[in-house]
């Protein structure tokens, strides 16, 4: 099996993109992430360039990594300066990193509009870098520049660029699609001749996704012998992202056979994408491929019931494999095995009366505006009616919110609920920042006496949707909650033509669940945990 080595540049590269900033002991925390999963060598960024980096290095020097080699960036000396006076290269050899890699130029436009050096010194700039790194014992990458539209406009000096680098001692060179601007045919073609060019030299690849073709790019150049693959978590990077490494690992080792993790680190890949996703304070794409909620989710009937019976009939790859998991989404579309078996799953016994009941129910209230996609916690309640297992957590006798604005501008909120609890009545009064707040705020004020656990349960998630605008004021309304009891998370909802129903629907339908008896492997989060 051939190996690929991966190359991360999330820290760098990454934080190029729209809004990404990172703390240095946020950066050190997605390093342990990177090392954790596998990645061959970090890239942390520049040394020197100011006081963050500064210190994101000082911190890095103390920490002890599993296998991951860091890499500190820069460039290639300045012209007219001698590689040891350059200021950028002396940060590059005097820091703790053990590899430097050098970003330089291939394409002749930037040489004239850039640079402003000639081809030849260009060449010396690249030579003399690389060797004054590795002659200070650090182990050398060079990225050649915008390599393909170097390329494109003269193959020769391109790679007369890359064997300049190689002979004054990189251990590997970098062929940079800049721009983004490459297609896979001219990837592969491009790389295929490097390869052959540089006699067994390593060759990586750098992709950017301007033509949504970053990853399949990548893919083309490992098969035309690329032996590195550079990229980011999740595709983060500038304009429209780097080489999603998240979607290429699984492709080069699932699918072409390729070896770049070990196995065990490779289940933890949906974990380390979301994980990075919540530090650098990105929600994370249910879509996305390999690591997303909806990655491995069925929603159609027919779907559903192929993928219970042989999951390879609707399944590209065992979702395992990469720490992700397979959910049967519950829709009017849904078929008699996915409500069977959404049941089961919660511990609930519904024979096929309650099963079509249950779907019949499904149908009436998506037409009404309902969706348990999202709402897990609704849709158990929902199966336990059908199944005569419902337990209500309380009876309530009514409810009533006042708001007043004062003349000053402030605004009060206040809830009155009166309800029972195992035959015991309680009427009690709250206030809130809102209707929503104050409500919730009064009724587990009347549970808490008799269920103390409810102080666990807090609402983390509150959603509003207008269903039918057209109707203005008098339009539905949607509402999603999410809860969490500090474990378990999971999703309620509610809907009417007034919101405060809808809100109390939802939040009343929040709280039982987690009163509902529990499937001996089951959780209360059941289906609703495992994809939010």
């Amino acid at each position: 099996m051939n190996e690929v080595k991966l190359y991360d540049t999330t820290l760098r590269d990454g934080m190029q993109g729209q809004g990404m900033s990172l703390s240095a002991a946020e950066k050190v925390r997605v390093v342990h992430a990177l090392d954790r999963l596998g990645i061959d060598m970090i890239e942390a960024g520049f040394p020197s360039s100011n006081p963050k980096e500064m210190e994101l290095f000082e911190m890095l020097a103390a920490e002890e990594l599993e296998q991951a080699t860091i890499a500190a960036f820069g460039m290639t000396r300045r012209r007219g300066v001698e590689a040891a006076e350059d200021e950028g290269l002396a940060a590059l050899v005097g820091c703790f990193a053990p590899a430097a890699t050098l970003v330089g130029k291939t394409w002749s436009l930037h040489l004239e509009k850039v640079t402003k050096v000639s081809r030849e010194e260009n060449l010396a700039m690249i030579a003399d870098s690389v060797g004054f790194c590795a002659a200070n014992g650090k182990r050398v990458v060079y990225d050649a520049e915008h390599f393909f539209d170097g390329w494109r406009d003269d193959p020769g000096y391109a790679l007369e660029c890359l064997r300049t680098a190689v002979a004054a001692g990189a251990e590997n060179v970098a062929l940079c699609d800049t721009n983004g601007s490459s297609l896979p045919h001219e990837i592969a073609e491009a790389t295929a001749a490097v390869v052959a060019g540089l006699e067994g030299a390593s060759v990586a690849i750098h992709t950017h996704n301007d033509a949504e073709c970053a990853v399949a790019n990548a893919i083309a150049a490992v098969r035309a012998g690329a032996s590195v693959v550079q990229g980011t978590v999740n595709g983060y990077g500038e304009r429209t992202g780097n080489c999603n490494l998240i979607s290429t690992l699984p492709a080069l080792q699932l699918k072409l056979g390729y070896r770049c993790v070990e196995p065990e680190r490779l289940r933890r890949l949906t974990e380390t994408a979301h994980l990075v996703d919540e530090i650098c304070n990105v929600v994370p794409n249910p879509d996305q491929p390999y690591v997303g909620r909806n990655a491995f989710a069925h929603k159609g009937g027919l779907h559903a019931a192929a993928v219970q019976a042989d999951a390879a009939t609707f399944e590209h790859m065992e979702p395992e494999q990469v720490g992700n998991s397979r959910e049967i989404l519950i829709s009017e579309l849904a078929g008699k095995g996915s409500v069977v078996s959404r049941a089961a799953k919660a511990g609930i016994e519904l024979d096929d009366a309650g099963a079509r009941n249950a779907i019949e129910r499904i149908k009436v209230r998506e037409h009404a505006g309902y969706q348990y996609e999202a709402a897990d916690a609704s849709f158990e309640l929902l199966l336990r009616r059908e199944a005569g297992s419902y337990e209500p957590l309380f009876r309530l006798e009514s409810f009533r919110v006042i708001v007043e604005k004062n003349a000053d501008g402030r605004v009060e909120t206040e809830a009155t609920i009166k309800l029972f609890v195992n035959g015991s009545r309680y009427i009690r009064t709250a206030e809130g920042d809102g209707p929503v707040h104050a409500l919730d705020r009064a009724l587990r004020a009347a549970i808490t006496e008799q269920h103390p656990e409810i102080s666990e349960i807090e609402l983390t998630n509150f959603k509003v949707r207008i269903l039918d605008e057209n109707h203005g004021t008098g339009a539905v309304t949607r509402v999603l909650l999410d809860a969490s009891d500090g474990h378990d998370s999971w999703g309620s909802i509610g809907v009417s033509a007034n919101v405060i129903e809808a809100s109390w629907e939802a939040l009343v339908d929040s709280l039982e669940f987690a009163f509902q008896p529990r499937a001996a492997t089951s959780s209360p989060a059941s289906g609703a945990a495992a994809s939010r």
